[in-house]
């Protein structure tokens, strides 16, 4: 399960460099989707099955639904891809910076801290992450509603960031 665990992280960590060092939104597409799947397979691994369920049907559902429609909105003829020598520094330094980091915290570092939700079961009635569910709805409103309003600024700084000199989407505002 280890190596399971260790090849969903660095395809996180290299689906996360891809979308940082990409400045066409079509191909940033892609690794937005590698992220969400690896994100989700870690949330997997350590145990919330449900909620990496309902994270990846609402992100690749709701948010890459908006990022395809900007992206719409940005429509460039020659896009920059992964092959370019600019994107490639980019993602490189990117993923130095992320070795460096690694090498900094490794001393502390060792599989037996991947605990998982479900390592204290026989005390809990519900698994932990359907707790967790049930207590963002309870004792964290007002983080979620916070959290809306942060998605539909989002929304707007995206819309307003693509529109380009058509003024796109927001041109009867």
């Amino acid at each position: 399960m280890a190596y399971v665990m260790y090849l969903l992280l660095l395809g996180l960590i290299l689906g996360l460099a891809a979308v940082a060092s990409n400045p066409s939104p079509y191909f940033a597409a892609l690794g937005l989707v590698v992220v969400a799947g690896m994100g989700c397979g870690v949330l997997v691994g350590h145990g919330g099955s449900f909620l990496s369920l309902i994270l990846f049907l609402i992100y690749l559902g709701g948010m890459l639904v908006v990022f395809a429609y900007s992206a719409a909105l940005a429509a460039e003829p020659y896009p920059e891809g992964w092959g370019s020598w600019s994107v490639l520094g980019v993602m490189v330094v990117y993923l130095l910076a992320v070795l460096i980091t690694a090498g900094v915290f490794w001393g502390g570092w060792y599989e037996g801290s991947w605990v998982s939700s479900d390592e204290f079961s026989e005390l809990s009635v519900f698994r932990g992450d359907v707790g967790g569910v049930a207590l963002i709805y309870s004792s964290g409103g007002g983080v979620l509603i916070l959290g809306v309003w942060v998605l539909l600024l989002a929304l707007f700084v995206v819309l307003e960031l693509t529109r380009g000199l058509s003024r796109g989407a927001l041109r009867a505002v």
